[in-house]
């Protein structure tokens, strides 16, 4: 998050520099830009990741197996039992989404109902819980404006210098050409260090719910079982999103090769390690 803010700053003071007040005019549109388009969001993302995934919201009678699980996992964590969706896809994974846990949802896939044993499924269903009692979702917006607020400040700082602009009132014009190869450096790479910071918070919060649903069922090893038979698929979901790739337990492009830096998750591996060695 200090990243986040030192980034900002940077930019900010590019801008005011180069451009006088009229820079810093343009930082606050660009982080008021960002905070309205994120605000629907962090009010319809919910229902907007839910239907792009496919999911379906089931009742008691549709599935008790699933329904008694998550309802004696909610009363544990001390939270409202969320709503329960099911995504008909023979891939297993799953999330949560929602902006407190009293707007809040799971989703789960056939794959997994039917591909993991009980304590298997209860770990990730409690995995999935933590997600909603640890207000992750809320901490993942307050990342998205920030990557938003970057982005836009970036992208108008690029186009600034690349069509021309009035310049700092300052006659110093080497003062001037050392803030511009500044400013060209930070607009230029300021949206990829965004992106490597978004990504780097939300394999934190995986591992945070890992321990937080670990704490839950007080069996680490049902979660770590879980995890491996899922790492064990090589069947990506039908309808992954690259928007929605971070909320699930593990990422839905299976057989594809991303660079640690850049995954929504951390390595598989290394999750099981740290719940094995609770």
């Amino acid at each position: 998050m200090l990243g986040f803010i030192l980034v900002i700053v940077g930019l900010g003071w590019v801008w005011g520099y180069y451009y006088g007040e009229g820079g810093y005019f343009i930082t606050i549109l660009a982080a008021i830009f960002a905070m309205l388009m994120t605000s629907v969001s962090f009010f319809a993302g919910d229902k907007i990741a839910l239907a792009q995934s496919g999911a379906h919201e089931i009742k008691q009678g549709d599935n008790p197996y699933v329904w008694r699980m998550v309802e004696n996992l909610s009363i544990t964590a001390g939270i409202t039992m969320p709503k329960i969706h099911i995504i008909d896809d023979p891939a297993m994974n799953a999330f949560a989404t929602g902006r407190d846990p009293q707007h809040s949802s799971i989703a789960l896939t056939t794959g997994i109902i039917n591909g993991l044993e009980n304590e298997e499924l209860e770990g990730v269903i409690a995995h999935e819980l933590s997600h909603v009692k640890n207000y992750d979702i809320r901490i993942m917006m307050v990342v998205i404006v920030c990557v938003g607020i970057i982005t836009l400040m970036a992208d108008w700082l690029l186009r600034s210098f690349i069509w021309g602009g009035r310049g700092s009132k300052d006659n110093n014009k080497q003062g001037n050409g050392i803030v511009m190869i500044i400013g060209l450096v930070l607009a230029i790479l300021s949206p990829l260090f965004a992106k490597l910071i978004q990504m780097a918070v939300s394999r934190k919060r995986e591992f945070l719910a890992d321990a937080s649903g670990a704490l839950l069922t007080r069996y680490p090893e049902g979660l770590a079982r879980a995890l491996e038979k899922i790492s064990y698929q090589n069947q990506p979901l039908r309808r992954a999103n690259k928007a929605t790739a971070h909320l699930y337990i593990s990422s839905p492009f299976k057989g594809k090769k991303v660079s640690k830096f850049f995954s929504t998750h951390p390595p598989i591996e290394e999750r099981i390690s740290a719940l094995r060695s609770m």
